[in-house]
């Protein structure tokens, strides 16, 4: 029997008598299907209610996660989520305290905007070594928003302990840093490229599409090659990337990339990227700019 194995087990019989921690373990497993069971969000969502019920902080979180998206048969519910993860940042949870502090930065659940709030359950989960908390930080440092000075050095400092460690969105900052040379790093279009690269893999909207640039203008040592930006672009745009949009709908109206000239797209595209906010976009809707 394999470690999990065994772990399942005690865990199910710990969980039966009730302990909390048990629970949400067990939880987890079927989120996960480890320890030789199924994936069941449903009955992780079972544990975990059982786990929250008894104040236990990680079934509080996971359970708010779920919540939030809509997950284990529950409906999405942001307002409940965001009670959960108040319950569970309170006694100190970094992945709640992360979220909590995404909710108020977005003005979500029920909670007015609130930077400050944001920057203040932010601090004490990058501290435990969160490292999307450490990218919200650094994002609030590199804009001296939510009650934190100006200081683009933290930002890189923050984002640099985040992309150390994988993660996509950290990679991103990190390169746009070094893309344009800020946070007391050098401009250094290579390691940006290097950086982008990481989180374009793990499909980071951003990053493809700055990737894709990367490309087109031949930049950090590549050639240019106007139909792997368009290939980037495209990865970019499915997800809804205002650049990438805006991007894409000037190839079709000018017919670059290797894509056939075709206004009707341009046309379709120009008013995703204006829906998505892009100002270009939104401005060539009545002033063409090709």
């Amino acid at each position: 029997m394999s470690e999990d194995c065994e772990a399942a087990r005690l865990y199910k019989l710990a969980a039966d008598q009730g302990d909390a921690f048990a629970q949400f373990n067990l939880g987890f497993f079927y989120e996960q299907g480890r320890g030789g069971l199924p994936k069941d969000d449903c009955e992780a969502t079972r544990l975990y209610k059982l786990a929250a019920d008894q104040g236990n902080a990680m079934g509080q979180g996971n359970l708010g996660m779920f919540y939030a998206l809509g997950r284990g048969g529950l409906p999405k519910n942001d307002r409940e989520a965001a009670r959960l993860w108040k319950l569970a940042a309170d006694q100190g949870d970094a992945v709640p305290q992360w979220s909590l502090g995404s909710f108020y930065e977005q003005g979500r659940g029920g909670l007015a905007k609130d930077y400050r709030e944001a920057a203040r359950l932010y601090k004490p989960a990058a501290d435990q070594g969160n490292d999307l908390a450490h990218v919200y930080l650094g994002r609030l440092y590199a804009l001296g928003s939510g009650g934190v000075p100006l200081d683009e050095r933290e930002a890189v400092r923050l984002y640099k302990l985040a992309a150390d460690q994988g993660l996509a969105e950290a990679q991103y900052e990190l390169g746009s840093c070094y893309d344009l040379g800020i946070g007391g790093l050098p401009q250094d279009y290579r390691e940006a490229l290097r950086l982008y690269k990481l989180a374009a893999d793990q499909g980071n909207a951003a990053a493809q599409y700055n990737l894709g640039r990367f490309h087109w203008f031949g930049l950090g040592g590549l050639p240019e090659d106007d139909r792997e930006a368009v290939r980037l672009y495209k990865l970019a745009a499915d997800q809804g990337s205002a650049f990438a949009l805006y991007d894409l709908a000037s190839f079709y109206a000018q017919g670059l990339g290797g894509l056939p000239k075709n206004d009707r797209e341009a046309a379709r595209l120009l008013k995703l990227a204006a829906d998505h906010g892009s100002l270009l976009a939104q401005s060539a809707l009545t002033r063409p700019l090709w």
